[in-house]
C-alpha cells in the first residue's frame, strides 16, 4: 500500500500518535468497508508502518476522518482484536499487539478475498441462501404453519381503504395491542393497551430504547455469552457495553454486583427464559436477586423475552415480579410465526411510554400496519395455540436429534437447554489468533454452510472453540462430515 493516511484535515481529525498516517479506503471494488479496513491495517502492520503498542484512533474518530459509520469501525476493530493484530484496554482504547504475522493472516487483496462471515453477514438474516443455515436464528416456513400465515396476511390486505390515508396510529394497531395486553394480564402481569408500543422487530425495539435512556459514555450491561447483534448496537449508541458472565447455572451475580458498584449502569439487557445462545433459563431465585440488584444500584432492566411462548408455563418473568415499574418487557413473533413480517413490541410503565413513542416517531413515524394486521389475524386465529404447540415439540425433537449429531462430531453442549431453538456446543479445544471459531466459520462458509461461532455472542475471551446450532438444521450429514473433518485435522 502507497500512501495511508487517516484525515487530511490535521485538526478535528488529528491522529493520537504521530506515526499513525492517513488510511485511503477505496469505496469501488469488491469487499465491504470492514474487509477493507481490517486489509489495510494487517498491510500497515506487516509493513511496520504501525509499530506494537501504538495506539489506535478512537472508534469515534476513525469513524469521523473516513465519513464511515462507527458500527464500521468497531465491526472492524473486533475482527482485529480476534485476529491478534490488535488488543483493547478498557478506558484507554486499541493498540497494535503484535508485528510479525503468521503466513495464515498475510493480507490478501480484496479481488481474491476468501469468503468471510460475521455476526451480521446478510446470508444469516435472509433467508434465501445456498449455504445450509445452521448458525442461522430462522426456522424452515413449515415449521412455522404456513397456511395460517398465508391466510393471515391475505386477510390483512384486506384493509379499509379508510385506513389508507394517514400513516397508522404511533402506538401501532389498537386490536393487536389490546390482544397483546389482554394475552399478558392473563398469563403473567397486568397491563394496560396503552403500555404497549409495537415495533419492527425485537432489534429496532433495543434500538428505541437505547435512544430514550442512554448516551454517549453510558454503561449498558449484557449476559456473556449474549444476543450478538445487541453487542454492537449498544457500541453504536456510543454506550460502554459490560459482560456479565453466564452459564448453565444463570448469572453470575456477584460479578453483576461488583460491576454495578464500579461502572454505574443505565440499563441491562437480559434474556430471562430461553436465552440465546445457551437456551437456559434464569430461576425465580436469580430472578429476585436480579431485581435487588437493579433496585440497589438503580437501573433498568430490560427483558428480553421473545421466546416465552416456546416455553414451558411457570418460568421466571421480570416484568410479572416488577410490574414494568423500572423492567420494560421485549416481545416479538418472530420466532413463532415468522421473521419476514417483523413486528415486536415493548410494554413499559405509564410514565416511560409516552418518551418511546416520541422517539419512534423522530425515526421512523409508525410502523406497518398491514404487517401488524397479519400478526393479529395470525395470533387470535384457532389454530395458532396448536401450532405454537406444535412447533415446540418439532424444536423439542430437533434439540435431541442435534445433541447427537454433535456427540457424534466430539463435541459437547457449553449448556443444557431447556427449550428453544439453539444448542450450544464445541471442542475442548483453546483457541489461537489463527485457529478460533471465526477462522472455522470462514472454512465452513467456503464448504456451503453457515456457522455462528462463540465470538459472535462474548466479550469475553473463551477457553474453548464452540458454535451455536440451530436445531432446525444440525442434523444433517453435510454438517457432520465437515465438523468431523476439523476435529480430524486438530486431533
Amino acid at each position: 500500500m502507497a500512501h495511508h493516511g487517516l484525515a487530511a484535515d490535521q485538526g478535528a481529525c488529528a491522529a493520537p500518535h504521530p506515526s499513525w498516517p492517513v488510511l485511503p479506503l477505496e469505496r469501488s471494488g469488491k469487499g465491504s468497508l470492514v474487509d477493507k479496513i481490517v486489509a489495510a491495517v494487517t498491510d500497515m502492520v506487516s509493513g511496520k508502518e504501525l509499530r506494537i503498542g501504538t495506539r489506535m484512533p478512537s472508534v469515534r474518530q476513525f469513524a469521523k476522518c473516513n465519513g464511515i459509520s462507527t458500527f464500521t469501525v468497531v465491526e472492524a476493530y473486533d475482527r482485529l482484536v480476534t485476529l491478534g493484530l490488535l488488543y483493547s484496554r478498557r478506558g484507554s482504547g486499541y493498540f497494535v499487539a503484535r508485528q510479525a504475522l503468521p503466513a495464515a493472516l498475510a493480507p490478501v487483496p480484496f479481488v481474491a478475498a476468501p469468503a468471510a462471515v460475521d455476526a451480521l453477514t446478510p446470508e444469516l438474516y435472509t433467508g434465501v441462501t445456498d449455504a445450509l443455515p445452521v448458525g442461522a436464528g430462522w426456522l424452515p416456513p413449515e415449521w412455522y404453519g404456513e397456511d395460517t400465515i398465508l391466510d393471515a396476511v391475505r386477510q390483512a390486505m384486506r384493509i379499509p381503504a379508510n385506513r389508507l390515508r394517514g400513516y397508522g396510529h404511533p402506538l401501532g394497531f389498537p386490536a393487536l395491542r389490546q390482544h397483546l395486553a389482554s394475552t399478558l394480564t392473563d398469563e403473567l402481569f397486568p397491563v394496560d393497551a396503552d403500555q404497549v408500543l409495537l415495533t419492527h422487530g425485537a432489534t429496532h425495539a433495543f434500538d428505541l430504547i437505547l435512544r430514550t435512556l442512554t448516551r454517549p459514555g453510558d454503561t449498558v450491561f449484557v449476559e456473556d455469552p449474549g444476543y450478538s447483534n445487541l453487542l454492537s448496537l449498544i457500541r453504536h449508541h456510543g454506550c460502554n457495553v459490560v459482560g456479565i458472565p453466564r452459564d448453565e447455572r444463570g448469572l453470575d451475580m456477584e460479578a453483576l454486583a461488583e460491576q454495578a458498584r464500579l461502572t454505574q449502569p443505565k440499563l441491562m439487557f437480559v434474556n430471562t427464559v430461553l436465552q440465546n445462545p445457551l437456551g437456559t433459563s434464569l430461576t425465580p431465585a436469580q430472578a429476585h436477586r436480579l431485581l435487588a440488584l437493579a433496585e440497589q444500584f438503580d437501573f433498568w432492566l430490560v427483558e428480553d423475552d421473545i421466546y416465552r411462548e416456546l416455553a414451558a408455563r411457570g418460568e421466571a418473568s421480570l416484568a410479572a415480579l416488577d410490574g414494568l415499574r423500572r423492567v420494560i418487557r421485549v416481545g416479538s413473533f418472530s420466532k413463532t410465526l415468522s421473521p419476514v413480517l417483523r413486528v415486536g413490541s415493548i410494554c413499559a410503565s405509564a410514565s416511560l411510554l409516552p418518551e418511546l413513542v416520541r422517539v419512534k416517531m423522530l425515526t421512523g413515524l409508525t410502523t406497518s400496519e398491514v404487517n401488524e394486521r397479519a400478526v393479529h389475524h395470525a395470533i387470535t386465529a384457532r389454530p395458532y395455540r396448536r401450532m405454537v404447540e406444535k412447533l415446540a415439540a418439532q424444536l423439542e425433537a430437533g434439540r435431541a436429534r442435534s445433541e447427537e449429531a454433535l456427540r457424534e462430531v466430539g463435541m459437547t453442549p457449553v449448556a443444557h437447554p431447556r427449550g428453544g431453538m439453539f444448542v450450544s456446543a464445541g471442542w475442548d479445544i483453546a483457541p489461537t489468533p489463527d485457529w478460533n471459531g471465526r477462522v472455522i466459520a470462514d472454512q465452513a462458509l467456503r464448504a456451503g454452510i453457515l456457522l455462528a461461532p462463540n465470538e459472535f455472542f462474548m466479550l469475553r475471551a473463551s477457553s474453548t472453540i464452540w458454535f451455536r446450532f440451530n436445531v432446525a438444521y444440525t442434523d444433517q450429514s453435510q454438517l457432520r462430515g465437515f465438523l468431523q473433518s476439523i476435529r480430524s485435522r486438530r486431533g
